[in-house]
């Protein structure tokens, strides 16, 4: 029997966001604030452990870098579910968002808690991650307030430019050139979309806006593309230069890697329930190209 099969241990899903701009990425480090260390100290405050509660995330995001909509899961002990209750709230899930809310900082907000459906992985039952990253590359769009979500470019782009460029790297394919390794990880993923837009209206008018959503990415692999598709987009490099990069078989050196503030975490996708267990086993398996 393993654990999940136990009816000791509840496995709770925990839907939140958080600006990066303070924390030293996701994964937890000794000596550095990043979102998983406090995250897995607010849930030990709050039903009272001594031990840890390790949170899985559905993707990793680097220093600086934010989530609008994140997604973990966290396997607690049965007593540990049943002690977030109150008095005054019976209910383990508001409870539980209540409490988190007390003692989480600012710049991290839950969304919402559940129980999560069976076979649910938080990393593994994912079937997409969409990410966007923002450019002001004009004077009149470079808002101060937003200094630390937007990435202020000195040359202007073209989004037609910019478009297909993003289009030559779309696809299944191996993304080694556009990622920093990892041992014994590939970095085979597919790529469903990268686009990039000018909104007229709205938050971001005025603003160059890339969207790319995969079913994984690597490390650094989303910053790496919108650099390299950048500057394409500004004159500075041309298409040839960008389909060299098929020939490595490893990072180029040539790729610039924009920023990690202008990017955002926008949300994670999930298939139907029953199929979470399936989804989980298929993703595990090490992706080969035939």
């Amino acid at each position: 029997m393993t654990e999940l099969d136990s009816s000791d241990v509840v496995r709770v899903r925990l839907d939140f966001s958080y600006d990066g701009s303070d924390f030293q990425g996701w994964a937890a480090q000794p000596d550095y604030r990043t979102v998983q260390g406090v995250m897995e100290a607010a849930l030990a405050q709050v039903i009272r452990r001594t031990g840890p509660l390790r949170l899985t995330v559905a993707g990793r995001t680097d220093a600086g870098v934010h989530a609008r909509n994140q997604v973990a899961h966290v396997d607690m002990p049965r007593w540990a579910w049943e002690r977030c209750t109150s008095r005054t709230v019976t209910d383990p899930i508001v409870a539980l968002r209540y409490k988190l809310w007390s003692v989480l900082p600012r710049d991290i907000v839950i969304n919402t808690i559940s129980i999560a459906q069976p076979g649910f992985d938080a990393r593994f039952s994912a079937m997409a991650r969409r990410y966007t990253y923002r450019i002001s590359d004009r004077p009149d769009t470079r808002d101060p307030l937003r200094r630390s979500h937007v990435y202020w470019n000195r040359k202007a782009l073209d989004i037609d430019r910019l478009n297909t460029a993003a289009l030559a790297v779309t696809g299944l394919r191996d993304f080694a050139p556009y990622c920093r390794p990892r041992d014994f990880a590939t970095t085979i993923r597919e790529l469903h979309r990268f686009s990039w837009e000018r909104p007229e209206a709205g938050p971001d008018e005025g603003l160059v806006v890339a969207t790319l959503e995969a079913d994984a990415f690597c490390h650094s692999m989303v910053r790496s593309l919108v650099g390299a598709v950048k500057d394409v987009g500004s004159g500075r490099r041309d298409l040839a230069w960008l389909a060299s990069h098929d020939e490595y078989s490893e990072r180029s050196p040539a790729v610039s890697v924009v920023p990690p503030h202008g990017l955002i975490l926008e949300s994670v996708q999930y298939p139907d329930d029953a199929e979470m267990a399936a989804r989980a086993e298929a993703t595990r398996r090490r992706r080969v190209l035939d």
